[in-house]
This record gives structure tokens, sequence and C-alpha cells, in this order.
């Protein structure tokens, strides 16, 4: 796999579109300097692209917290989206739009449809997924201008990855004042929260009504973001989109753990695991230790409890109550498990249970109801998504119903694809969501846009924005979205062709995984 980038005439163009908009490019202060941005081509929207939210983290600042970007003088212009930072290529759909990846990737970008500074908008901050691997905001379908047109304004941020952003070390705990080390990545969405809370108001924006909303790894890092005290106090609604810090799967290790299994990885890979020499190799070189290969199996690299931005694990945090007690509206797909096997029979199932779940494979069967092939197959395939994401989304749901103190929205998206150049036609697959809520379905390759999708995403766009104004997704003529709770009935949205909200059909399924996954999870540890 191999993510594609377009920076041929990549300066050209950047060149091209400061020139044309100059006439009329929009000028704003930040705290460290002026920025000048463009107009989109319908003059409503006003964009600035890769201003810097912190210094780049390069040389010894490399596996560090972000430090403040320094100021300058004059006005910079902020016309293209700064690089992206480094990451192997492995997700064939990411199609970049930037100058390629560096260290010195930190940089945010804004789409205002306020024609001054009072207009006080309400603002969404996106955080990009890609497993804490890959990603950047220079995405096509992360683009926010059509977004920005539904008055918000449209936060994105890059955000340091794999090895670079998540690198565990005993002596960077000991050079650190808060004896912690990692989660450098999840420390730069968090100043970058944090410069939207300083700055934004200059853009028109409101720093008492920010939202901030991501995908996979960032619905993990929305999720994180509410549990953390260097965050939690910046922002005052989330939206997650497939994904919690819950996951039985992949959870965030311990520091103390992480101290071992960090430095060994690189000692395989580059002999020597002293911070000082790791800190002397090129970007490229310490990208090696999570580039697929031949023969070699890449290092995984993921948030961690530190003690210092998470003090407990994710899921303790919220069972205290210790997380931002804000509006929260999360929800996954319907096929987030993507397609197994083409046929499946209920025999080859049943073995799956009984690998799985032992002597609970009847509780299994019972949940995961299945007596033909066909039902087999669906079955499998919604096992596939609850093991891959869905569970881990709503373990973080109950959690903050159960201790957030403010109202919770649960969807399900469940309009198939059409298909296109990477998905099958049928299915509703992970990150089919994106151009929905962003607005940019013409963005997909291969997608023969349908009518049907156009309603969805205006109906998904008045949803979210809805909620980043008023805490509630409610408003106009939009199907009527009931909280979830138990007094409610747990009433969850469906977004298809004709949206509803009903009460979960599948509650006992996800009631058995929590009791299933929690006791085999207290049995590993023994």
């Amino acid at each position: 796999m191999r993510v594609v980038l377009i920076s041929a005439a990549f300066a050209c163009l950047a060149m091209a579109s400061a020139t044309l908009f100059a006439a009329d490019a929009p000028t704003v202060k930040t705290d460290k300097g002026k920025v000048q941005g463009y107009v989109s081509t319908d003059g409503q929207i006003r964009i600035f692209k890769g201003v810097p939210y912190a210094a780049p983290p390069v040389g010894p600042l490399r596996w560090k917290p972000p430090q403040p970007a320094a100021k300058w003088s004059g006005t910079k212009a902020a016309t293209s989206y700064g690089s992206h930072c480094m990451q192997p290529d492995i997700y064939d759909d990411m199609i970049f739009h930037d100058p390629g990846r560096s260290e010195d990737c930190l940089t945010l970008n804004i789409w205002s449809p306020a024609k001054d500074k009072h207009a006080k908008l309400p603002v969404m901050v996106w955080i990009y997924g890609g497993g804490f691997t890959a990603g950047s905001t220079s995405e096509a379908r992360q683009d926010g201008e059509n977004l920005a047109h539904k008055g918000v304004i449209v936060v994105s941020m890059n955000y340091r990855l794999n090895v670079f952003g998540f690198f565990v070390h005993p002596e960077l705990t000991a050079e650190s004042p808060q004896h912690a080390s990692g989660n450098y990545g999840l420390m730069d969405q968090a100043a970058a929260i944090q410069w939207v809370h300083q700055n934004i108001k200059n853009f028109g924006g409101d720093p008492d009504k920010v939202t901030i909303f991501g995908e996979s790894a960032g619905s993990f890092s929305v999720s994180a973001q509410m549990a953390s005290p260097m965050a939690k106090d910046l922002f005052q609604r989330a939206i997650g989109e497939s994904g919690g810090a819950f996951s039985q799967r992949e959870p965030f290790k311990t520091r103390e753990q992480r101290e071992k299994t960090d430095p060994e990885r690189m000692q395989q890979v580059f002999g020597t695991s002293k911070l000082s020499d790791l800190r002397a190799l090129s970007a490229e070189d310490v990208l090696k230790v999570v580039t697929p290969r031949p023969g070699f199996v890449p290092g995984h690299f993921w948030p961690d409890v530190d003690g210092y931005f998470l003090p407990e694990s994710v899921p303790a945090i919220y069972a205290a109550g210790k997380q931002a007690h804000v509006p929260l509206m999360a929800g996954w797909n319907a096929d987030e498990g993507g397609i197994p096997e083409k046929t499946l029979t209920v025999a080859e199932f049943h073995e799956t249970a009984q690998k799985d779940f032992g002597a609970q494979a009847d509780k299994f069967l019972a949940a995961y109801a299945a007596t033909t092939d066909d039902e087999a197959l669906r079955a499998a395939k919604d096992y596939a998504g609850d093991h891959f994401i869905a569970f881990s989304t709503w373990r973080w749901i109950e959690a903050h119903v159960a201790t957030g103190g403010q109202p919770v929205y649960r969807y399900h998206f469940e309009l198939p694809s059409p298909g296109d150049k990477f998905h099958p036609a049928g299915t509703t697959f992970h990150s089919d969501d994106i151009e929905y809520v962003f607005g940019n379905l013409d963005s997909r390759q291969g997608m023969t846009v349908r009518p049907e999708d156009r309603k969805m995403s205006e109906v998904i766009q008045s949803y979210w924005t809805n909620f980043a104004k008023t805490g509630d997704p409610n408003g106009g003529d939009l199907p009527k979205w009931a909280t979830y709770n138990a007094a409610g009935g747990w009433q969850v949205m469906h977004l298809n062709e004709t949206p509803e909200s009903r009460s979960d059909a599948l509650r006992a399924r996800y009631a058995f995984l929590a009791q299933a996954w929690s006791e085999s999870t207290e049995d590993a540890a023994h």
C-alpha cells in the first residue's frame, strides 16, 4: 500500500493562489504574528493554511512536549498546507496535498465564514485518524470549506504520529519535569486546542464554544482529550466517530510497560537504545522502525498511560467522573469490520465462537444469532466490526452516560456506499462517514454520488453543526434525535435514507461482550 502525495507543482500552485487572492487577502493577528490567508471562490469563507501552533519538534525537541512557536515579524503567508508529519506510506486512500513529510509539521488550518472578529461563531476542531501511525490535514476529504458554510469555524491540525509522537523511554522519563514520556502526539493536539482558545476570537470565533471532533484514532483522541487534565477545560462539546480509548484490542499500556518494550525495539533495529544516539538519527532513519518491508514487522507506537497527560487509564478516569463534563455525540458505521470471506457457513461461525469464547460460546451465538449461511456472514461482519472498533466506542459512550453529567447522543451510520476506487459498493465501511461530515463527497475517487448521498451529507452536516452551536443536534426539520440514556430507552439515531431515532436493539450483545472481554482481561492479568 502507499500514500499518494500531490507535490509536483505544489509551490507554483501555492504562489498562484497567494497572487490570486492578494487583492482581498484577509489578514489576522495571532499571538505570534500576523497571517494572511485567502478567500474561497464564492467569497464566503476566509481560509488560512499552514499556521504554526508550536515550535518545530526537531533536534533536541524530538520527543519533547510541544514548545511555543517563535514570534515572527511582518506578515506570514498562510495560503498552503504545511508538511505532514513523519509517517510510513501505508494507506492507499490517503491522498495528501502538501509539500511532503517532515518533522517540522506542527501547523493548523482555519476555515472561517466570519466577516470580522466580532462574529463569535462556534468552532469545530478536527482530529484526523490513521491509527496514530499516518494521516494529514491536507486530504481533500477533510477540507473544511464546505462545512464552514454551515455557520461554524473549522480548524484542523497536524500532530506527531507513530514513533515520533508516542515513543517511551526511561531516559525521556528522567529528563521530564513531570516524570513522564510518550503522548507527544496527544499533547500536540492539546496545544492546537489551546492555540484555538487563545487566538480564534480574532478569526471571528467564540473560544467558549469549541467542539472537538475526530474519526478512528481521531475519535480515540477525542476521548483521551476529554480525560486529560491538560485539555478538558478548553472545549465545551465533543464528537467521536468510530473509536474510543476503551479498547480491549488496543489498550493504552502503562509507561512502565512501554519503557521496556520501546527501547528494546529500537535496539533491535538500530543497534542502540541510547536516547542521544536516537536523537542523532535522521528523521528518515527513525521512520524505519515503523516502515513495513519484507521480513520486517514494523513497531507499534500508541499512546500510553504516562502519569501526566493521562494520570490514569482512560476508563479509570471516566469511572471516577474526572473527564470533561461536556455533551457528547458519538457512534460508528455499520460495516466497521470490512468484508470477511465471500461465503461463510453456520458451522464455521460456530467454530469461531468456540475458539474465541470457549465455555461462553453459546452466549456469543445468542448475541450474534445466525441460523443460515447468509446470516452467519452478516454476524461475522458484525463481530469483526465490534472487535475492531465499535465495542470500544460503545464503552466510551456508556462510561460518559454513567458519570459525565451531560447529554449523550449515539448514532449508527448505515447508508450503503455506491462504491469507489478503494471500496466495494453495498458497505458502510470504516472512515466512510468523513466525506459526508465535511460535505466533500466529490473528493472521493471513483464514487458516483447519488441523490441519497447528497441528502445524507446535508443531514449529517446539519446535526453535527447544530451540536457544535448548542450542544444538541436537533433543529429545523431534522428528524428528532433523542438522547441516549436508560430513562429514554437507550435511543440510537440510525443514519440512513430515512433517519430515525429508536431504542437500541443490540444492547444485550454489547453487555455480553463487556462481561466476556472483561473476564478474559482479568484472566490475562493473573
